[in-house]
């Protein structure tokens, strides 16, 4: 007897628990469709009130606003937000991410030198080329 009120005391916390979780799931649901709803109206607002007059933009009704703002999130993405611990693998991007780019960086640095070989011994060395690819007879006009 006494392990059969153990039992539904049991079952009667587990079905409370799910009943509370179904409760605060349907509230979200409803608390953001609201909150929805209530952004859909502010855009609408706002677009009637500054579009006009800044763009000469008409009004727009309120699915017109509803279908902006879906527009909007889709065109823009839907704030995605951050994951936890973002910090530590954002760090660890930039540190492979350095170490991709160190050879072309280096290649880069070599760069920096170009104008003063080219003032130095590039004229000469490229007129020799020309030169050397016409008695060879070898040009690409050819």
């Amino acid at each position: 007897m006494e392990t059969n009120q153990v039992f539904e005391k049991q079952v009667e916390k587990k079905v409370e628990k799910y009943v509370k979780k179904g409760v605060k799931i349907l509230a979200i649901i409803v608390l953001g469709g609201i909150l929805f709803l209530l952004a859909n109206y502010v855009l609408m607002r706002l677009w009637n009130w500054l579009m006009p007059d800044l763009f000469g933009a008409g009004t727009v009704t309120y699915w017109q606003a509803l279908g902006i703002f879906v527009l909007a999130k889709l065109l823009f993405g839907f704030g995605g937000g951050g994951s936890k611990g973002k910090g530590k693998s954002s760090h660890k991007k930039k540190l492979r991410s350095s170490h991709k780019c160190a050879t072309w960086r280096r290649d880069f640095d070599e760069w920096k030198h170009y104008d003063q070989y080219w003032k130095e011994e590039g004229e000469v060395a490229f007129k020799a080329y020309v030169e050397k690819n016409e008695n060879h007879g070898t040009t690409k006009e050819e």
